[in-house]
């Protein structure tokens, strides 16, 4: 049996971005039991050249969003980057996740071949849409989410590969 587009996109950004917003409270609660300031958190980053655990949550939601919106043709919402606390992440993630259950499979079943526009390092460049969801848009959402795991994981948050992968 063949694996729809929409199996492979829907339900998986909705699932991660949940375990996502729970390794978030992990964190909030951290943040409150040893009095570290939440913001220490949030701005942490594993390197610095590297976006802060904010910038990756917001990009993790974004580019859940605007997959789903591009395999389903239409525009994806724009929010702004303006959270300042682990509570507005979570709101980020509770609109991004109501906006990806808006769509149905039959608006992204068949974009496997749907023209896909977008820049990919300052470069225009067009992609079938089953090439921009598993070489592009997928791995940038778990790079994404896997690095705002790490940071957590590093600052000592007490998660682990469970927490990452959520119930099967």
């Amino acid at each position: 049996m063949a694996i729809s587009m929409y199996q492979v996109s829907v339900p998986v950004f909705v699932k991660t971005l949940g375990n996502v917003a729970a390794i978030l409270d992990k964190g909030a609660s951290f943040a409150a039991a040893r009095k570290v300031d939440p913001s220490v958190l949030l701005g942490y980053r594993l390197a610095p050249d590297m976006l802060n655990l904010t910038r990756q949550v917001q990009i993790a939601a974004d580019h859940a969003k605007r997959a789903a919106a591009r395999l389903a043709g239409i525009e994806a919402p724009v929010y702004e980057d303006k959270e300042a606390s682990f509570a507005d992440l979570k709101a980020r993630i509770d609109k991004t996740i109501a906006f990806i259950n808006t769509l149905k499979p039959g608006q992204i079943d068949g974009s496997e071949t749907r023209d896909i526009a977008l820049k990919i390092g300052g470069a225009d460049r067009t992609l079938s849409g089953q090439a921009y969801l598993l070489h592009n848009a997928l791995p940038n959402f778990y790079f994404h989410v896997t690095t705002a795991y790490a940071i957590l994981r590093h600052c000592g948050v007490e998660i682990g590969k469970k927490d990452f992968i959520g119930q099967v």
